[in-house]
């Protein structure tokens, strides 16, 4: 059970959470999540999880592999959160966690009580529509906050009038 949120008392506001990965429909969760923020006064969270299992097998120079990941992580949001600012004109909140992102999304979501909406972006591919969102499909009916799933196929205009 997540705790409650808290966007709709004073002093806070509702915050929509997009997942930053490698993934070609990354830009289209990003896109849609910050012009909802931007259109309902609320706030953006872009989250970028490290995966710890990348680091295990290669204990010599694991510390020389954690800094690399973080500083490709960093470099990633400073790029994304730039786009945001010019396309969109908000000032996206940047975090960076370590594990499971599945996981790490869950405890994003109790420590932060304003994030109150978690946007993913589908692949078009054959193999069905993205690790991220097959993961998390089949948790929603015990998923603690709504998630928003945008299709790939959707333009930036198409996103514009949906949000």
């Amino acid at each position: 059970m997540v705790s409650t949120r808290l966007s709709r008392l004073e002093g806070h506001r509702r915050k929509f959470m997009a997942v930053i990965d490698d993934t070609p429909e990354c830009s289209r969760a990003v896109h849609y999540a910050g012009m909802r923020a931007k259109n309902s006064n609320g706030g953006m969270v872009l989250l970028y999880v490290i995966a710890d299992g990348d680091f295990q097998q290669w204990l010599g120079v694991e510390g020389i592999m954690r800094a690399e990941a973080r500083e490709e992580a960093e470099a990633t949001l400073a790029r994304i959160a730039q786009t945001v600012r010019e396309t969109i004109g908000i000032e996206p909140e940047m975090v960076i966690r370590e594990g499971s992102a599945t996981e790490q999304i869950y405890s994003l979501i109790e420590e932060d009580r304003d994030i109150a909406i978690l946007v993913l972006a589908a692949g078009s591919a054959k193999d069905g529509p993205g690790p991220l969102v097959s993961s998390i499909a089949g948790k929603t009916a015990a998923f603690p906050i709504p998630v928003t799933v945008i299709p790939d196929s959707l333009t930036d205009a198409e996103i514009d009038a949906l949000s």
